[in-house]
């Protein structure tokens, strides 16, 4: 059979993509303009600045306290507190430009894209959002003065359509009519009445954020872009017509109802507007083209993808229809914007969660890349080509570039050597199905079977002819071969793939997938908190005290809900009108504490933590010692030691985040934290193990800082006025614009004036020299391109280097030596235990070599060939095979088969001298003794290996050997 290599090559000769040609569109019709995807960008966000909305920066491709997300994929996202009443801003109108990722979870593109004309992992979703200010209206207004005014997008209104709501029973007995309201309001912007639609039912114009909660009806705006655009070849279709011509480009939601359990719907006392336009959509209709991937957000990164895989650009183009590469150069530019953002927002390629769906999408850029030809990397190139296109509207990519590059190429040489194997793999599953129980005797299937019937015996017959589908799955999940190519190899060798296999593992990945995906398990907030927040927020005074009194009860919160009291020996969560007791955030874990009488005399409640239930309010965890009432009086004690600890090793995280940027570069960026009493963790990116000298390095310029003591600041000011500074923000976290805490660690002797400078909002130390001693006590690798460094500080450094002088003493005691002469005695002790355990395993060998004669003498004789069929026991792998290399010279000419049980498992080696080669493959016999049973095994023509589940599989399997020669023999 082919070699998989000629394979690859030829799945691009025969086309193993298709995509649609497209023609060009009628262009809008603004002669007086030509746009680009930036301008678009801009000119969306200007517009809706002058109808005052604040311009809000994209949030994270990660979701901040929002586990029920695996990726941002929707502008409103990030304000879904806001529209659900748990948090206030102190604006009611806002205008974002978001990026968006579409491939996981029930919002997944990923196969479609290339393919189609609009479908992105990797997209960015325009929009502007009324909380509680303007309603339909004034939306539908605005959203018609920024399409067709010539002052703006200038788009011709008759190339616009409008759907609205068309009614649809939301909920058993309870249907909602159609949206006269919204369909008056268009009617008042002039547009002809036959060109707005009502759509029936809750698939396209109805939203709601879930079962429960707020929902409304939706309008969409839609373009006509002409009979060119109809993927079914219509030249007169009507709208609403989807074949393809008429493209959405624009929906406005309404958030105008709240949806209880029973399905009633009750109006909002202040409904709010959430609307999405898509750029690259509406790109490609200012453009004047058809496709997204004819845009300027595009055009550049398939022609560079063309020049670094060796492909002609406008030949691909013009050969389309399956015969040429148009399809994975779009799918390689689409991907690498998904790889260059998430990776930058902090994602990085993993086997679970996010970092899986990565992965999926960087090997998949990869494939397409080798269908084209190139084999070589590629894809951190795109990296900078996606940095060089968007980095000016995303500032973030160009301070990430060298490191996203860096992972990217890091993955890239990863799975090549994956798909080497991989590959490997595939043939030598295609040549097993094959074979399949070619040569073997009914008899011997039905010996190894337990005495199974004629019919078992076929069908097992059958199911070895079909490649494992099981396998098969494992080359597509776990080495990244797509399944189209596994099944072209496996039909070119004339093999079918046993499909249900393959569907029940990848059934059963996917389940593991979402149970590895822990975020959509986390407990809900407490609605109670919602109504709480209405009326106030929490005042923080754990930056200044741990103490204070006359604190005021404003709410008890129970697993029930919301309760007048606590008794005592109860738990419940408080919350205070102001507190000194620290919410965990940010890596820092909260405070614990208790709450007094205000003469701190008697003891009211434990405090055993503290979080935000949502934004502005802080939820005390207690464990009442007297009845606490709603409206009582208290006084709030934080654990001043535990705190002290607390900020020792969060001071000290910062110290050492800027010290290995200093040691190991920039690209070094924080990828999680935890600030505890006992230690600090730091997790952060990097590429290869930080060796012994460079952890010195660090802690010895971290100890520095300490030493020089300077005071440390911290300022309230604006995001961009702390950004413009030079403090380090981290785009997985959520900040707002303004009000953000900067904490600086001072140094004069920097170029800049400082050594360290974060937005946080955790507590430090007042001077660096308050953190006494940093000493690093561990670092290994968590991921791919992930390293972590453990330290402890101050009273923590000391008990650390106490245990090791302990230690160290215990030592000198057991060997009765001095301090100075322990490293070399224990040094001299591994030696002697190494030769110990050489000696061992020679012994164990020569006591495998005593049962020769044995197995020997046991040696039947088949058709005029010696055997030897048997099991030994208690040796080594090693000493195993030593065994049988030793049974085939003695034999000089014969079979050995030799089977050892290994705990659950057993093992089996075949063994053939080189004079029967021609007749008995022992890699061919192997498989055939083990696959009935369920094994699997294979290897050379004169020795194989290979294994089954237990001994009695073992057993059965040997018994079938005499039976499986007799025909070769």
């Amino acid at each position: 059979m082919l070699p998989l290599s000629l394979l690859f090559a030829s799945a691009i000769l025969l086309g193993c993509f298709h995509s649609i040609f497209e023609a060009d569109v009628t262009a809008t019709g603004n002669k007086t303009k030509s746009w680009t995807g930036n301008e678009i960008r801009e000119t969306f966000l200007k517009f809706f600045e002058s109808k005052g909305h604040r311009r809000v920066r994209s949030s994270s491709l990660v979701p901040h306290g929002d586990p029920t997300l695996l990726f941002t994929n929707a502008g409103m996202n990030q304000f879904k507190d806001v529209f659900l009443g748990l948090e206030k801003r102190d604006y009611t109108r806002a205008t974002t430009a978001q990026k968006c990722v579409r491939a996981g979870g029930k919002h997944n593109d990923l196969e479609n894209v290339g393919f189609t004309k609009r479908h992105h992992t990797f997209f960015e979703m325009l929009g502007n959002f009324s909380f509680g200010d303007y309603f339909k209206k004034d939306a539908i207004a605005c959203a018609w003065e920024l399409l067709t005014s010539t002052d703006w997008f200038a788009i011709p209104k008759d190339k616009l359509y409008i759907t609205v709501f068309g009614g649809a029973e939301v909920a058993p007995g309870n249907t909602l009519g159609v949206d006269e309201e919204a369909k008056k309001f268009w009617l008042e912007q002039n547009v002809p009445a036959d060109r707005i639609v009502p759509i029936p039912g809750l698939k396209d114009n109805f939203w709601a954020m879930g079962d429960n909660g707020p929902c409304g009806p939706c309008s969409e705006i839609f373009y006509d872009m002409g009979p060119a655009a109809s993927e079914e070849g219509h030249a007169d279709c009507k709208f609403p017509c989807d074949c393809g011509r008429y493209v959405e480009i624009w929906n406005l939601v309404f958030m105008q109802f709240n949806r209880d359990a029973s399905g009633t719907l009750t109006p909002l006392p202040k409904p709010c507007v959430d609307t999405g336009m898509g750029l690259e959509r509406v790109g490609a209709v200012l453009q004047g083209v058809i496709s997204n991937y004819d845009t300027d957000l595009f055009v550049p990164l398939t022609k560079r993808a063309a020049v670094l895989c060796g492909v002609d650009f406008n030949r691909e183009e013009q050969l389309e229809e399956g015969k040429g590469g148009a399809a994975s150069l779009r799918v390689i530019a689409d991907h690498a914007r998904a790889t260059t953002f998430l990776i930058t927002d902090g994602v990085l390629p993993s086997n679970e969660g996010r970092g899986y769906v990565l992965r999926k999408i960087i090997r998949r850029a990869i494939r397409h890349g080798r269908l084209l030809g190139q084999e070589k990397s590629f894809l951190s190139d795109m990296v900078l080509a996606v940095t060089d296109l968007m980095g000016r509207a995303y500032p973030e990519l160009l301070e990430s570039r060298e490191r996203v590059r860096k992972m990217v190429e890091s993955e890239e040489t990863r799975f090549a050597r994956t798909l080497s194997v991989a590959l490997t793999k595939l043939d030598d599953l295609i040549e097993r199905a094959i074979e399949g129980l070619e040569g073997a005797p009914n008899e011997a299937i039905s010996i190894a079977l337990g005495g199974a019937a004629d019919s078992q015996v076929e069908g097992q017959r059958e199911r070895a002819r079909k490649l494992d589908g099981q396998e098969a799955f494992r080359l597509y999940d776990t080495f990244g071969l797509p399944i189209d190519f596994i099944q072209d190899a496996a039909r070119d060798a004339g093999v079918e793939i046993d499909q249900a296999a393959f569907d029940d593992a990848m059934l059963e990945q996917r389940t593991k997938a979402r149970a590895s995906w822990k975020g959509g398990s986390k407990d809900s907030v407490n609605p109670g908190y919602a109504k709480i927040a209405e009326t106030f927020k929490t005042e923080k005074d754990f930056y200044h005290s741990t103490k204070t009194k006359d604190a005021r009860i404003e709410a008890i919160i129970s697993k029930n809900g919301p309760v007048h009291e606590l008794k005592p020996g109860e738990s419940g969560e408080v919350v205070l009108d102001r507190t000194v007791i620290y919410a965990e955030s940010g890596g820092q874990i909260s405070d614990t504490g208790a709450f007094y009488d205000n003469s701190e005399s008697q003891l009211l409640a434990e405090v055993t933590g503290a979080y935000y239930p949502v934004a502005g309010l802080v939820a005390h965890k207690v464990i009442a010692k007297e009845t606490l009432r709603v409206g009582d009086r208290v006084s709030v004690v934080a654990d001043a030691e535990r705190r002290n600890r607390v900020m020792r090793n969060h001071t000290g995280t910062h110290l050492v985040h800027a010290a290995l940027r200093n040691i190991l570069g920039t690209h070094v960026k924080q990828a999680g934290s935890l600030n505890a009493p006992d230690r600090l963790r730091f997790d952060f990116s990097h590429f290869a193990h930080v060796d012994a000298e460079e952890l010195r390095d660090i802690e010895q310029q971290v100890n520095d800082e300490i030493r020089h003591n300077t005071q440390i600041t911290t300022d309230i000011t604006s995001l961009d006025n702390a950004l413009a500074s030079g403090a380090l923000a981290f785009f997985g976290d959520k900040y707002p614009d303004a009000n953000v805490r900067v904490v600086t660690i001072p140094d004069e002797r920097a170029p800049r004036g400082f050594y360290s400078k974060e937005l946080c909002g955790g507590t430090h130390v007042h001077k660096a020299g308050d953190i006494g001693v940093l000493k690093i006590v561990g670092e290994e690798s968590v991921a791919a391109g992930v390293r972590r460094i453990e330290a402890v500080t101050g009273i923590g450094a000391l008990e650390h280097f106490q245990k090791q002088a302990e230690i160290l003493t215990k030592l000198q005691q057991q060997l009765n030596v001095g301090e100075d002469a322990v490293l070399a005695h224990v040094e001299k002790l591994s030696q002697t235990v190494k030769q110990l355990e050489k000696e061992l395993a020679g012994q164990k060998r020569k006591g495998a070599l005593s049962q020769l004669d044995d197995l020997a003498s046991s040696a039947q004789t088949i058709k005029g060939t010696k055997a030897v069929i048997g099991q030994v026991a208690n040796i080594d792998r090693e000493a195993f095979r030593q065994l049988v290399d030793s049974l085939r010279q003695k034999l000089g000419s014969g079979v050995v088969v030799l089977g050892m049980p290994d705990g659950e498992k057993a093992a089996l080696i075949a063994g053939v001298t080189k004079d029967l080669t021609a007749k008995v493959n022992a890699g061919k016999l192997l498989q055939a003794i083990v696959k009935p049973v369920g094994g699997k095994g294979g290897g050379r023509p004169d020795l194989a290996e290979g294994g089954v589940e237990g001994t009695a599989a073992l057993e059965m399997a040997l018994r079938s050997v005499p039976s499986l020669l007799e025909p070769l023999l």
